[in-house]
């Protein structure tokens, strides 16, 4: 009598392991890379790259750029860093969208150069990436422009480019793409900028349509950084990015939503379109890079991590003579809170600082913002000062 159950609990085990045998593996973790844009190295790179090295794979580098009325230019990059860094390097050739015209020969020369110099520094670039703006019209022009080029190019490097979703309506497309070995798809900043910097739901249905166009790996360029939008005496806006303009008048700052793009990454991880092979995220951080995420929300978004925001106030100093502070605790850039209050005896003098202008009572010191800037995640800020008696460290209160 026994052998009955027996053999029904052999059954029942042969039928769940024949079913688990047949789901699909689960999908491999995307590929994180980044660029690095700076067009003069410094020594702060070096940190940067230390501390970028365990989350991310490959490094894409502009190395040179071809201006309508410049020319041409070599991005000042520190290529014994670079090597020393010891991930692969793609490097980045942009050709400027307002060029007239694609000059083969001029281009293949300084292509030539850029990895002779390169290579005699050690350092041996995994791939080339070609960024070109080009209006769709051309695209038949620049696909023969890459396949010449391609010709002239070391066995093994492999090409790639940089691509816009206004090339997807293109009958031309396929053909483009055919010419290389994979496509990067920029989505963001591709659109007025007035109607902001990305959208996340357009991201992934331009992903989606790309992925049907051919069977060639493709990447998403994904941002980490934000503008400011300047009037224009045309009614057009400027876009000031990593440089400073000279220009008066009030800036409207468009930050890339860093919720949004974790969103974003989660689908795109958990449901990837056909060919998807990464993402790479514009652009590497430096501290004091004011309009970019730092990179400890960077890596945070990129692995796929919570995120979580919270201060903390901190008291320096001595002899009844404090300096005030708030710490970003927390794994996300914030902008600074719009009032702090703390508990304090008897202050003989205080006063707030950075853009926070103060209001005493006997029992309370209340900082109120008055200008709003970010704290990059794990920074500090000085708010105020005060010469008090006593002041309850654990009494404070944060209000965004």
């Amino acid at each position: 009598m026994p052998a009955i159950p027996l053999l029904r609990r052999l059954f029942a085990g042969f039928v769940l392991a024949a079913l688990t045998g047949c789901q699909p593996d689960p999908a491999p973790p995307l590929d994180q890379q980044l660029y690095i844009w700076q067009r003069q190295w410094r020594p702060i790179h070096e940190q940067a790259l230390a501390d970028s090295r365990a989350d991310f794979s490959t490094l894409r580098v502009l190395a040179l750029q071809a201006q309508p009325k410049a020319g041409w230019s070599r991005a000042l990059v520190n290529l014994p860093q670079l090597k020393a860094d010891g991930r692969p390097v793609i490097a980045v050739v942009r050709l400027d969208g307002q060029l007239p015209a694609l000059d083969l020969q001029l281009a293949g020369t300084q292509i030539a150069q850029l990895l002779a110099d390169w290579q005699a520094a050690g350092l041996a670039p995994s791939g080339l990436e070609i960024d070109h703006d080009s209006g769709s019209a051309r695209l038949p022009g620049y696909t023969e422009f890459l396949l010449k080029l391609r010709e002239q190019l070391p066995p093994g490097l492999k090409l790639s480019i940089t691509a816009l979703p206004a090339w997807l309506d293109s009958p031309h497309l396929p053909a483009l793409l055919q010419a290389v070995d994979s496509s990067v798809l920029q989505v963001h900043a591709v659109s007025d900028p007035r109607r902001g910097l990305f959208d996340p739901l357009q991201a992934k249905s331009w992903a989606e349509r790309w992925s049907r166009v051919g069977d060639r790996p493709f990447y998403l360029a994904l941002p980490a950084y934000g503008v400011a939008l300047l009037p224009d005496t045309g009614g057009a806006p400027v876009v000031e990015s990593e440089t400073p303009l000279n220009r008066p008048g009030e800036r409207r700052e468009l930050l890339a939503d860093p919720q949004q793009l974790a969103d974003l990454g989660r689908q795109l991880r958990d449901k990837p379109p056909a060919h998807l092979a990464g993402l790479i995220w514009f652009r590497l951080p430096l501290p004091g890079d004011r309009r970019a995420w730092s990179l400890t929300t960077l890596k945070a978004v990129a692995r796929g991590d919570t995120l979580a925001s919270q201060w903390r106030v901190e008291l320096s100093g001595q002899g009844g003579l404090f300096d005030i502070s708030l710490a970003n605790v927390g794994n996300l850039d914030l902008a600074v809170p719009a009032r702090v209050e703390l508990n304090v005896e008897s202050c003989d003098a205080a006063d707030g600082l950075n853009g926070y202008r103060l209001q005493q009572s006997p029992k309370h010191l209340v900082f109120n913002r008055q200008s709003s800037v970010r704290v990059a995640a794990g920074g500090r800020r000085v708010l105020g000062w005060a010469r008090c008696h006593g002041i309850d460290q654990g009494a404070w209160n944060v209000y965004p």
